[in-house]
C-alpha cells in the first residue's frame, strides 16, 4: 500500500477525540460571544484549573485578553447545530446568541454569560496564558461552577444523561451504553 505525506499531520492520528465546549466572554463593552472550542482540557483539582486554545486571530482572543475571564458551558448533542454554527461564524459580525435562539443567562462570579441550554458550566478567571505554536493557551481558575440537575448523579455528572458532544476531526458524535 503506497503511503501518502500529509500537511496536517495531527489529523491523522485515531485519538484522542475530545469534548466540544461552547465558551463564552466578552469584551470590556459587555458585548458577549460563544466560541466553540476542541482545546479543552481539565488541568488540576486543587486548585481547580482549566485550559482552552484559542486561535490568535479569533475575536473571542481578544476579549479573553480584554477582560482575563471564560465561562466553559457543555452543550448536548441536540446542541450540534448551534454549536458548529459558533464554531464556523465570527462574533465580529454576527450575534451569535441571537441568530443560534441560545438563552445567555448571568453567571455567578464573573462577567460573561452561561449558557442557558447548556447542562454545565465551569466560570473561569485567566491565571497564566501561553502561547504554543498557532494558539494561545488560558488557564482558567474555576472559580464557580454549575450543571443541570437532571444530569446529575448526587455530585458526579452522568455522561448517559448529559449526552456531551465527542468530536474528532469534525466528526459529531456522543456517548451511549454498551
Amino acid at each position: 500500500m503506497a503511503k501518502i505525506e500529509l500537511r496536517e499531520g495531527l489529523r491523522l492520528q485515531p485519538g484522542p477525540a475530545s469534548v466540544v465546549v461552547m465558551a463564552t466572554c466578552q469584551g470590556e463593552d459587555g458585548k458577549p460571544n460563544i466560541i466553540t472550542l476542541g482545546m479543552y482540557m481539565p488541568l488540576s483539582f486543587r486548585p481547580p484549573l482549566v485550559c482552552i486554545g484559542v486561535a490568535p486571530q479569533r475575536y473571542s482572543h481578544r476579549l479573553i485578553d480584554e477582560t482575563g475571564e471564560f465561562v466553559i458551558n457543555t452543550p448536548p448533542i441536540s446542541l450540534e447545530e448551534q454549536m458548529h454554527y459558533c464554531g464556523t461564524e465570527s462574533g465580529r459580525r454576527v450575534d451569535k446568541f441571537a441568530e443560534t435562539g441560545l438563552t445567555p443567562i448571568p453567571s455567578l462570579k464573573v462577567g460573561p454569560p452561561r449558557i442557558k441550554e447548556c447542562f454545565s458550566h465551569l466560570e473561569c478567571k485567566v491565571v497564566q496564558k501561553h502561547t504554543c505554536g498557532d494558539h494561545t493557551l488560558y488557564v482558567g481558575d474555576v472559580v464557580a461552577t454549575s450543571a443541570d440537575e437532571d444530569v446529575m448523579n448526587g455530585d458526579v455528572l452522568d455522561i448517559l444523561k448529559a449526552q456531551p458532544i465527542v468530536q474528532k476531526n469534525h466528526i459529531y458524535y456522543s456517548v451511549c451504553a454498551k
